[in-house]
């Protein structure tokens, strides 16, 4: 398994210094407006802003992949590219905070194949709290020569997710309510994949949006079952929340597949089946 993905300001601040970085801005606010005017206001020097609904999905179409599906991988490489993104220089992505959305961009580059992807502690905010420059200038980069070659990380689909939830651990990242099925604000049907197991990706950050040390997080998922040597997986509500969870199960030693199409896929197809309540662990 790889060393830890997750950087400090302090790192990062190292490797700005150094011209040894290409750095990503990838806020987002799940239903609300894109990050584009936050970064436009302040961001990380010479970091570029990542859309995450053009850039780092397809189009939803008729529903059946998701609200936010994998892009293309052509087209993901040529966005990437536009942004500087080059396979033998380190990537650092951030968002404002927590790192939940900035974790799609993380597991997207890590599985089209770059092989040096991290995520910064506690995002924009810890940056700016550690009092270090901001920028409102966007960047000019020279284009970069990343190519997607996909498969470096495990994926599963819907079967796949079924299956994982019957013989190993599959993990639900969305807030416990909507796993319990007592609300649903975005999806049709509300509920859970049949034998997933609550595990709200929000508890793997501390209230700054820090993230938890990893021996913390190794017996968070031990508790839930999910441990080295089991066959894990996990999924949200379209796929960008539950990468923030397999970058934790990493931390914690564990190597997950993501259910990239997640709930919004699941419940497209009226023949699968949903539960709801509290599943035993």
């Amino acid at each position: 398994m790889a060393a830890d993905p997750v950087v400090t300001v302090g790192d990062l601040a190292l490797m700005l210094a150094a011209q040894d970085v290409v750095v990503l801005d990838v806020r987002y606010a799940l239903g609300g407006a894109p990050g584009r005017e936050e970064y436009d206001a302040g961001h990380v020097p010479g970091a570029a802003y990542v859309d995450m609904d053009t850039e780092l999905a397809d189009p939803p179409g008729d529903g059946t992949r998701g609200r936010h599906p994998l892009p293309d991988p052509a087209r993901f490489a040529a966005a990437m590219r536009v942004h500087g993104v080059r396979g033998g220089t380190p990537v650092v992505v951030y968002d404002a905070a927590d790192g939940t959305s900035a974790a799609r961009a993380w597991w997207l580059l890590t599985y089209h194949g770059h092989p040096d992807v991290r995520l910064l502690d506690g995002g924009y905010a810890a940056w700016v709290a550690a009092g270090e420059p901001t920028s409102s200038d966007p960047p000019s980069p020279e284009p970069g020569d990343f190519v997607a070659e996909p498969g470096h990380l495990p994926l599963v689909d819907a079967a796949g997710a079924a299956r994982v939830a019957r013989e190993g651990v599959l993990l639900d990242a969305r807030v416990a309510e909507r796993y319990r099925g007592e609300v649903e604000p975005i999806d049709p049907v509300a509920g859970h994949v049949p034998g997933a197991v609550s595990a709200p990706t929000f508890a793997n950050v501390d209230a700054d949006g820090r993230w938890r040390a990893g021996g913390e997080l190794a017996d968070r998922f031990a508790g839930l079952g999910a441990v080295a040597g089991v066959e894990v997986a996990a999924y949200c509500g379209s796929g960008v929340t539950a990468a923030h969870e397999v970058l934790a199960l990493r931390r914690a030693g564990v190597d997950a597949a993501l259910y990239a199409g997640s709930w919004s896929e699941w419940v497209s197809d009226p023949d699968r089946p949903v539960a709801t309540g509290v599943e035993s662990v």
